[in-house]
């Protein structure tokens, strides 16, 4: 019963990546393939920035099932365990407090990062945790040039219409 489940919500979220209209180029971000191993999460959705916030990358995924139902986005700390910054590069550290930010109809929070890449250069990162009911939607917005024009492009990307259906039909597990 429960590997029939398992196996019923992991054909639902492919189905909500694979059945969701392209995304747009909105505001210069265009889709790349997901860059990461397999863990324990579906795979998400990447893309590059070639507009103001040129070189940026910005990976979106949704877990379900994998936030307080209650609170939602507590706290950074929360924003530090789930936003998958350490899928970029294990060398990570907050450079401030995070604050409250609200997508669509979810709220979370958003928090910035250094990071050392493998390769030895830094680039900036915001990691953004939102929830709807007990799930969340995270997303990592990082590249070399300035850390507020990344994190306002991701942001407004974010927003678009082909986003949201995306987003609303991965958290559904459709």
């Amino acid at each position: 019963m429960i590997a029939g489940l398992a196996i019923a919500f992991g054909a639902s979220a492919v189905g909500a990546y694979q059945l969701a209209p392209p995304a747009q180029e909105s505001a210069h971000w265009r889709e790349i393939a997901w860059p990461f191993p397999r863990d324990g999460w579906p795979g998400g959705r990447a893309f590059r920035c070639d507009g103001v916030c040129v070189g940026a990358e910005l990976y979106v995924r949704a877990k379900r099932g994998f936030c307080n139902c209650d609170t939602g986005v507590a706290d950074d700390d929360e924003v530090d365990r789930v936003a998958d910054i350490d899928l970029i590069s294990p060398r990570f550290a907050a450079v401030a407090a995070g604050a409250i930010v609200r997508v669509s109809a979810m709220q979370g929070r958003i928090r910035h990062y250094g990071l050392v890449m493998p390769d030895g250069t830094r680039h900036a990162a915001a990691g953004i945790a939102l929830s709807r009911r007990c799930d969340l939607l995270v997303a990592v917005a990082q590249g070399a040039g300035d850390a507020n024009t990344v994190q306002r492009e991701a942001l407004l990307f974010l927003e678009t219409p082909e986003m949201r259906t995306w987003a609303t039909a991965a958290l559904d597990g459709r």
